[in-house]
């Protein structure tokens, strides 16, 4: 394994996926990559709300990336971070295809069935779409107990 990529978005699941994909490169001497995609509005926007709202999402994608950037390098750590603009899923899955990416890493937040049967999960579509081995981490506080018998 030389290359594992870790989607990160700022959420729980993601910081706790950022540390498994910390730990996965450390034990196979892997390099680290971190992407933030900032998400890509719907084409239903007119042409000015869509500026204003990629300038937004760039903003707040930036503050992500630099906080999991401080972190990181706080830490030590020095992987190669990236930012693009699109569709999360399909950004990860096009990132890991041109990087050679051996093991993809991304969070789970745990959103309801009708959640992802509405929008579809970013976990569930690279799950489905990655040209690698993928591992979903999830937040502690969002799993649930299996139910007991008896």
């Amino acid at each position: 394994m030389q290359n594992v990529l870790v989607g990160y978005d700022g959420s729980p699941s993601a910081r706790h996926a950022v540390n498994f994909a910390v730990d996965l490169a450390k034990r196979f001497d892997a390099r680290l990559h971190v992407l933030v995609v900032a998400r890509a509005p719907d084409w239903g926007a007119i042409e000015l709300e869509r500026k204003e709202m990629v300038d937004f999402e760039l903003r707040h994608a930036n503050e992500i990336l630099d906080e999991i950037k401080a972190k990181l390098v706080s830490y030590g750590e020095h992987p190669e971070f990236d930012l693009v603009i699109g569709q999360p899923a399909k950004e990860i899955v096009l990132y890991a295809e041109r990087h050679d990416i051996d093991h993809l890493v991304v969070g789970h937040r745990g959103h309801t069935p009708f959640d992802r049967w509405l929008i579809g999960s970013v976990a569930r579509q690279v799950l489905a779409y990655a040209p690698c081995a993928v591992t979903i981490v999830r937040d502690p506080a969002t799993m649930k107990k299996a139910p007991r018998e008896g």
